[in-house]
């Protein structure tokens, strides 16, 4: 039975009609909430929701791998820190480390800032080239 939510209705509008660009952007932001969420978790000595927000964190990365170009070499290197990252959540888990957390929140703020660049650049070289023509 579908429960009649905006909120649920715009969401899922919104990743049916993002480019690619935009859904890896989502997933981004998806992961840093849920290590935000982790790390609320730990401190609330909630080991489950930690758990489970762990979990969600890890499988977005992992979604990140499996999307990445193997024929571009700068995949390569993104798969090795994806991978190191799934290992630090996993290690944060273990030990309810929040300096992991942190440490892993760093580098997915990282890549989600220079993706979001990324599709900066990609939206500003398409609409030059669509004014020249």
């Amino acid at each position: 039975m579908a429960i009649n939510n905006p909120y649920q209705a715009y969401q899922q509008n919104s990743v049916s009609t993002a480019s690619p660009g935009e859904l890896t952007l989502m997933l981004y932001n998806g992961c840093l909430k849920f290590i935000k969420q982790a790390h609320k978790a730990i401190e609330n000595s909630n080991i489950e929701e930690k758990n489970l927000n762990l979990q969600k964190a890890q499988k977005i990365i992992t979604e990140l791998m499996i999307t990445l170009n193997p024929d571009q070499e700068i995949s390569k290197n993104m798969a090795v820190m994806y991978e190191y990252m799934n290992h630090r959540l996993l290690e944060a888990n273990m030990k309810n480390d929040l300096a992991i957390l942190k440490e892993v929140e760093g580098h997915v703020v990282d890549f989600r800032d220079t993706w979001k660049q990324v599709i900066q650049v990609a939206r500003q070289q398409q609409h030059g080239k669509g004014g020249q023509a």
